[in-house]
């Protein structure tokens, strides 16, 4: 089952173009099953998962061991491990996927994890941030004076105008900006393309930013890079919108996505049509994006309560 593994997480990169954070995390759920049918017989190793045993990572697993009960065991010490139901569903699919990938490759003959329910997931709302409080936390970036400023206020009014996706912004080189159109060229999931217009807030940010890290002209270079010219890497994205949004997030935090969120939310409330949003958030389906509908919905009920003196 191991080598099927190995196999299955090459055909996920090579032919569905899986990122590098999706084949981690498929190899990080199915090899705790491994190595949860591998710990049998070793109470003591049994105690460790979901944690990995290191004795157990090297013993082979032959497929009759790949079974429902294994799956279902599985599925229940997650949740004992208190795993968000969130996290327990992505698993399953993982497991799902591998499964039918070795009956199709013949390594088993049925699909245990077919039957198998997900967990049920609690409807969240996204959480968007208030557009006034983000207007006057990027004017205050615009006018603070230390050596990141302008990289960040680039960054935060890129994410926020055109909806990206924290990979989406890390991944950017200098070539796939036009800033003449007005445009950016984005790889999203799945490594597919898609064109995304830029305000001209973020444009400027952009050109100031550019203008003071002049570089060479080759276009694959990163837009967003540290202080040793190297591309960004997310968790100092992540890093950059906690601490320069900390007043806008009221102390809960706040993370790359709230901003893609907030794009989304804000257009659907100024009247931009759903469809548009779905292309300029890179979604496949629209069900996807119908989400923000409830948030502007949830919105509209509130200011009702607020307003209507006989709402209550």
């Amino acid at each position: 089952m191991r080598d099927a593994l190995e196999a299955f997480l090459s055909e996920l990169g090579a032919q569905r173009r899986a990122s590098r954070h999706t084949l981690a995390a498929y190899r990080r759920d199915i090899v705790r099953v491994l190595d949860l049918a591998a710990s049998a017989g070793h109470p003591d190793e049994l105690k460790l998962w979901p944690r990995v045993s290191e004795r157990a990572a090297g013993r082979p697993v032959p497929p009759a061991l790949w079974t429902r009960e294994l799956l279902e065991r599985a599925l229940h010490g997650l949740h004992g491990a208190r795993l968000s139901a969130a996290s327990a569903a992505r698993a399953l699919a993982a497991w799902r996927s591998f499964s039918r990938f070795c009956v199709k490759r013949g390594v088993i003959a049925r699909d245990p994890a077919r039957a198998i329910p997900f967990p049920r997931l609690p409807k969240r709302l996204p959480r968007t941030l208030p557009a006034n409080d983000l207007k006057q936390a990027l004017d205050r970036l615009a006018a603070a004076d230390d050596r990141s400023a302008a990289r960040d206020r680039a960054l935060l009014e890129l994410a926020y105008s055109s909806g990206l996706r924290l990979s989406e912004l890390v991944g950017l080189n200098r070539g796939d900006v036009d800033r003449g159109a007005g445009l950016v060229r984005v790889r999203g999931k799945g490594r597919r393309e898609r064109i995304v217009p830029v305000g001209d807030g973020a444009l400027r940010a952009l050109e100031g930013y550019l203008a003071s890290h002049p570089r060479s002209v080759r276009g694959d270079e990163p837009v967003f890079t540290g202080p040793s010219g190297a591309r960004l890497s997310g968790r100092t994205v992540q890093r950059v919108v906690r601490r320069r949004l900390v007043d806008v997030a009221r102390g809960l935090g706040v993370t790359p996505h709230a901003l893609r969120h907030s794009f989304a939310s804000h257009m659907l409330d100024q009247g931009a049509d759903l469809r548009a949003i779905q292309e300029m958030l890179g979604h496949r389906s629209l069900a996807t994006t119908q989400v923000y509908t409830h948030v502007s919905k949830s919105r509209l009920l509130q200011a009702y309560e607020q307003a209507h003196p006989r709402a209550r």
